[in-house]
């Protein structure tokens, strides 16, 4: 990642509630943002979820207890037969397509996609079929982290290079995986960690109510930020009201190119837009009365005024004690022959 600029991923995820519809709506949604990608999620439920796996308490309190989370899921999920004409319309729109697959049979159905990046979500983090799987992709991989330690993560980033997917290929996003992340849980400066393994670039992936965190977080280095939207927040699902709707996407993309654009480089110097300022700011010496030709220039005779365009006020000591050129009124800029 050799540029400066950040890849916004728009999380469509399921808050499309399987309706295709609906879905391509949001790709048009996330293109008016001015996302980068628009990011959906593929998955044969019974290939993901057992029949007694519960739901998170978060599910629950979005989709309430009477449904177990295999049942939550079906009703959620797009078609498998979905996904290449999603990618057609994001092709049309101009958007990137990106979808994270969530079993190998997903991962069948996208491989002839043309995906710019695979999409590791954090709960396959541990999941070595499916890892070795994508690693023997060899393309570029997304990998978020949530609910892992550091040698979790460098478990499975070994795991992608003996597949044949090397370190170099791989995006780590920093991830809390509880929707909405309490801000005290954010940790940022976790990336800092992340960037130590090695990897081509470090991101975030954004769970929290609001835009700052992830505007910040590309103010500490994120290269990617991943947020979930929705066409609204009222519609029942597990990650509608954790999620932005289109204008506060907008919004976030539009916070985040200002970051990008204010984060500048290392390099300490005088922008060109400021560069007029320097003479109305800076000062000069001055004559602090009038003085007389000859007469002899001392601390109470000259002072430091603005505007800059004279005598810097750091030649002071070689100026203190030489001789006036010529007479000079009160507040006249000093000169020297």
């Amino acid at each position: 990642m050799s540029n400066n600029k950040v890849i916004i991923i728009a999380e469509a995820g399921v808050n499309h509630n399987g309706d295709y519809d609906r879905a391509v709506e949001m790709v048009y949604a996330a293109k008016a943002a001015g996302a980068d990608y628009v990011k959906f999620q593929t998955a044969v439920p019974e290939l993901v979820i057992s029949s007694i796996a519960p739901k998170a308490e978060y599910q629950k309190e979005t989709t309430g207890e009477g449904e177990s989370q295999l049942e939550m899921c079906r009703k959620i999920h797009l078609a498998l037969d979905d996904y290449a004409p999603l990618r057609d319309i994001c092709r049309k729109v101009g958007i990137g397509f990106m979808s994270t697959p969530f079993d190998l049979v997903s991962i069948d159905c996208l491989a002839n996609l043309g995906m710019d990046f695979w999409k590791i979500p954090s709960g396959e983090i541990t999941n070595l079929p499916y890892l070795r799987t994508i690693g023997k992709m060899g393309g570029k991989v997304i990998l978020s982290t949530g609910m892992s330690e550091l040698q979790e993560i460098d478990a499975a980033l070994r795991v992608l290079e003996e597949a044949g997917t090397p370190r170099s290929n791989v995006i780590l996003l920093h991830c809390n995986t509880q929707y909405p992340t309490p801000y005290e849980d954010v940790n940022l400066r976790a990336m800092i960690s992340l960037a130590t393994l090695g990897v081509a670039a470090v991101g975030y992936s954004d769970h929290t109510v609001g835009i700052e965190v992830p505007v910040a977080a590309v103010a500490l280095g994120a290269k990617v930020i991943e947020k979930h939207f929705t066409l609204d927040k009222s519609l029942p699902g597990p990650d509608h009201k954790a999620s932005l709707d289109p204008s506060e996407l907008s919004a976030m993309v539009s916070a985040i190119r200002n970051i990008e654009k204010a984060l500048g480089s290392a390099s300490k110097h005088v922008s060109a837009s400021e560069r007029p300022n320097i003479e109305i700011a800076r000062k000069s010496i001055v004559a602090a009365r009038d003085i007389k030709m000859g007469e002899l220039l001392t601390e109470e005779n000259i002072t430091v005024k603005r505007p800059g365009n004279g005598i810097s006020p750091m030649l002071w000591d070689k100026i203190i004690g030489t001789v006036a050129c010529r007479d000079f009124s009160a507040d006249a800029l000093i000169t020297i022959e």
